[in-house]
């Protein structure tokens, strides 16, 4: 694990890709990474080049474009939602305090440097990492918090509550 100034990266994936072109085969190396800073920002970039440490930077760079702010009820997400990208779903259910990051590696990442400590998770129909990070942070994306329900429903602070005490 790498740090680079305030995020910290975790590698996801590292696969040997080619093209086959008339002269041959062009081989590169495709780097996925998801960055972080425990504290509800996270992002996932991808770096494809001819060697992996020029991919790496790449990918955290990519990654660094490509930031959400994810709103955290605690150490758990607000409510239930599933991520979807091509293929590829997640389910995202918040969890008690205690049971941890119940997830597989690459949700799992993404929920750790989000800074999520509990939360179930479960991948539906890929397993393809690429596509299980884009379809987590789609998810994470549009996650509202209460007070941001509350403001489009028009309820605030100054909305009093009426309690109807039949008695």
């Amino acid at each position: 694990m790498i740090t680079t100034d305030e995020f910290e990266n975790e590698i996801i994936d590292i696969r040997r890709v080619s093209k086959v072109t008339k002269g041959g085969r062009n081989l590169k190396f495709r780097v996925t990474i998801v960055i972080g800073d425990r504290k509800g920002r996270v992002g996932v970039g991808v770096g494809s080049t001819t060697e992996i440490p020029r991919a790496i930077q790449q990918a955290i760079r990519d990654a660094k474009k490509n930031l959400i702010d994810v709103p955290l009820d605690g150490g758990t997400i607000p409510h239930e939602i599933i991520g979807k990208f091509k293929a590829g779903r997640v389910l995202l259910k918040p969890a008690h305090p205690g049971t941890g990051i119940i997830a597989g590696v690459t949700v799992g990442a993404i929920c750790r440097l989000a800074g999520i400590r509990d939360i179930l998770t479960k991948s539906i129909g890929t397993t393809n990492p690429l596509t299980l990070s884009r379809a987590a942070i789609e998810g994470l994306s549009r996650m509202r918090s209460k007070e941001e329900v509350e403001a489009l429903r028009g309820r605030g602070e100054d909305v009093p509550v009426e309690v109807n005490n039949a008695a």
